[in-house]
């Protein structure tokens, strides 16, 4: 019975080893940008390279942070319609994506259902898509626990695990019991790099500012903040009233560089200098 079990276990670092294993004499391509911001150059050997400053690439993670009532929803409104419409000039400004007709998927953790229907629609009002590749879901009623589990089964079962884009998980602290629980907040974060690896999709994240400084909350934040592609932080101008500041606080990429959003006179947000005619799509 041992011998099967050692035998077991060698077949399973054996599995694992293959799918670790990199050869730094290959060349990896570099990760397709999910959602970029911006242009940059660099001179190589093969002359000028110009390419999209990455908010977020495939197999990665990111997560916006913010104080409560600093339009972070609105943020993720932004991003969930310029990824459907694969760049949304009249609203993104230079705002990127590279969607390939992979799913978009929402998971809103503490809304009602009619403020979470609110945050979904926004993004159809936006670039007028309808698709099936656009799911919207409200977790609100279910524990901690069966908020991971729902979204591991509707990510590897639901959708078979295949074809994913772009993942929106509002809010992470939902995942977990205690924000400072040192083990929870692990758990949680290892699922997010564990769904990306494995699903080549990237996770957009959301997560709370602690009162007074500007450090995402609790354990959880600080494992985000060592696991993470992009760290994204908004903040309220002060003096433009109106706008929203997008900074790349930390990045494993060349930063985007920051800019402003607002929530236009018809409730939707918009790169500050993008152009909205409403009468645009009508004749």
């Amino acid at each position: 019975m041992k011998e099967l079990d050692k035998d077991a276990s060698r077949l399973l670092m054996q599995m694992f080893e293959e799918d670790c294993l990199i050869n730094p004499l290959e060349k990896i391509e570099y990760p397709k940008p999910a959602i970029s911001f911006g242009f940059k150059s660099y001179e190589s050997k093969d002359g000028e390279i110009t390419y999209p400053v990455p908010i977020g690439t495939y197999g990665n993670f990111s997560f916006v942070q913010a104080p409560p009532k600093s339009k972070k929803t609105f943020f993720v409104s932004l991003l969930s319609a310029v990824y459907l419409a694969d760049k949304l000039q009249q609203f993104g400004g230079e705002l990127r994506a590279e969607r390939q007709n992979k799913h978009l998927i929402h998971f809103d953790t503490e809304q009602s259902n009619f403020h979470a229907a609110m945050v979904f629609k926004r993004p159809i009002d936006m670039t007028g898509i309808k698709t099936d590749k656009y799911h919207t879901l409200a977790l609100r009623q279910l524990s901690f626990k069966e908020r991971v589990e729902f979204i591991e089964y509707y990510l590897y079962d639901k959708l078979d695990g295949k074809n994913i884009g772009l993942v929106i998980i509002d809010g992470i602290a939902d995942l977990c019991s205690d924000v400072n629980n040192i083990e929870e907040s692990n758990n949680v974060v290892q699922k997010l790099m564990k769904w990306t690896k494995e699903l080549d999709c990237h996770i957009v994240t959301v997560i709370h500012s602690n009162f007074g400084t500007d450090k995402p909350t609790g354990h959880l934040g600080s494992f985000l903040e060592k696991k993470t592609e992009t760290q994204i932080s908004l903040e309220l101008n002060t003096v433009n009233k109106g706008l929203v500041k997008v900074s790349c606080k930390r990045s494993r990429n060349a930063p985007f560089e920051d800019f402003n959003f607002k929530v236009n006179n018809f409730g939707l947000p918009q790169v500050e200098g993008a152009f909205y005619d409403p009468l645009k799509d009508i004749f």
